[in-house]
């Protein structure tokens, strides 16, 4: 009965089965993916920022502790000091530059028809690495006008307003009537009407001589007038032709520009002629005979692009070429996301198009502004590839920064111990720009 009983009897509840929590598979199913990410981390980024920071406090050799002595040394070393200074400058200017400049060309393509391809032309440097780029603009500053495209066109645009002389090295030779004076040349004595003037001079070559020359001849005397003669007196010695007077095989110096000069005062000028004899009129009888220094300008070579003082300028310059278009690109793309009606408010209300770009586009891009300008100072602080191919090893040290200090001091100069101290100095500069970037990004991604 009692097992009959316990028969009838309806099952009591079920045991409760173990069950897995879900959450903790899932995390640890993200953990394993995530694992080979964390160990390439930490051995290529946490191992080496640990290791410079350990290694920048012992001196070159890693036997001896040296403290903060090569943190003292970031501050004290000249070329360091040069290196700070450098890159404040890049700091300050190359991103500046490179979003004005991408805020303009995002502005103003979006006004024209062949906007597309303008911004491909400009994008286009981002393809080509720093080390290309550095070896083109090494070519593009270079000083010979005939290598360097920036001097060709400076020097083009220079000597269409200020030609260069054809007579640069000439000079009075061997017991000459003239003397030096404000760059030129003037007689030593007052010349006279009716008695012709010999007015050598040496050192032109052969074939820089202008083209039209003929042989000098000595002027004849006219009444009432100057006349004289200017050649290329290149007498050699005894018995090779006369010293002060035109040979046969001497030439005229064709264009030299004579000025009669009495109290100071240019009374009277001319040229000479093919031959290189001239004609003064009555004025000038009693002056001195001056050959200004006009005649004898120096060709204009172009600027020193990569000297000392141009050389950090120039380099931030090409820095420009290339990350102006990726400034361009991005403003460009927070361009196509600004509300169309609020410009076309802001004209309606009678604002003109710079009121419109100051006050309605700007203002709406700054958050874009800041993603480009941050991005871009975070680059330059670590720029290296450019200065070290474009500045030539007399300048290199006027054009140092950071990074190719830190490059010299650890291979170049045996210092690891400065090295590792510059590579965490680099850190801790970029650090508090990566937050500010940190900081702002999640302030969009709250609104």
């Amino acid at each position: 009965m009692a097992s009959a009983a316990a028969a009838g009897a309806p099952p009591g509840p079920a045991a409760p089965r173990s069950r897995k929590s879900v959450t903790g598979t899932r995390r640890t199913v993200a953990a394993l993916f995530l694992l080979p990410a964390l160990v390439l981390l930490g051995a290529l980024v946490v191992y080496p920022i640990g290791y410079s920071l350990v290694r920048s406090f012992y001196n070159a050799s890693g036997d001896g502790f040296a403290g903060i002595d090569n943190y003292r040394t970031l501050f004290t070393d000249d070329g360091i000091r040069t290196a700070l200074k450098n890159n404040v400058l890049w700091v300050v200017f190359a991103p500046t530059v490179s979003t004005a400049l991408g805020l303009v060309f995002a502005v103003l393509t979006e006004r024209v028809r062949w906007g597309t391809a303008f911004k491909l032309v400009v994008f286009m440097p981002m393809a080509i690495s720093m080390l290309a780029a550095g070896i083109i603009f090494r070519l593009v500053y270079d000083q010979d006008p005939d290598k360097g495209v920036a001097n060709a066109v400076w020097v083009g645009v220079h000597d269409t307003f200020a030609q260069s002389s054809a007579f640069p090295k000439a000079h009075p030779g061997r017991n000459s009537p003239l003397r030096p004076d404000q760059g030129g040349f003037v007689t030593r004595a007052a010349v006279h009407a009716g008695q012709p003037v010999t007015l050598p001079l040496v050192g032109v070559a052969p074939d820089q001589l202008p083209d039209g020359v003929r042989k000098a001849v000595a002027a004849k005397p006219e009444p009432g007038k100057v006349t004289g003669t200017t050649w290329q007196d290149f007498t050699r010695g005894k018995g090779v032709g006369r010293l002060g007077a035109p040979d046969p095989s001497e030439v005229g110096y064709a264009g030299m520009r004579i000025e009669a000069v009495k109290d100071g005062t240019v009374v009277a000028s001319t040229e000479a002629s093919a031959d290189g004899t001239f004609t003064l009129p009555a004025a000038a009888d009693g002056a001195r005979l001056r050959l200004p220094a006009d005649n004898f300008r120096e060709p204009y070579n172009g600027v020193d692009w990569l000297g000392p003082a141009l050389v950090t300028p120039s380099i931030i310059g090409a820095y420009v070429w290339m990350w102006a278009g990726f400034a361009m690109v991005l403003i460009a793309a927070g361009l196509a996301g600004v509300p169309r009606e609020l410009l076309e408010a802001a004209r309606v209300d009678g604002a003109s198009e710079w009121q419109v770009f100051r006050k309605v586009t700007v203002p709406l891009l700054a958050p874009v502004l800041a993603v480009v300008v941050v991005t871009l100072m975070i680059n330059v602080l670590k720029v290296f590839d450019l200065v070290f191919i474009i500045a030539p090893g007399s300048s290199q040290d006027d054009a140092n920064v950071l990074a190719l200090e830190l490059y010299r001091k650890g291979f170049a100069e045996g210092q690891p111990g400065i090295a590792s101290a510059i590579s965490v100095f680099l850190l801790l500069l970029v650090i508090p720009v990566m937050l500010f970037n940190i900081r702002r990004l999640r302030r969009e991604v709250r609104r």
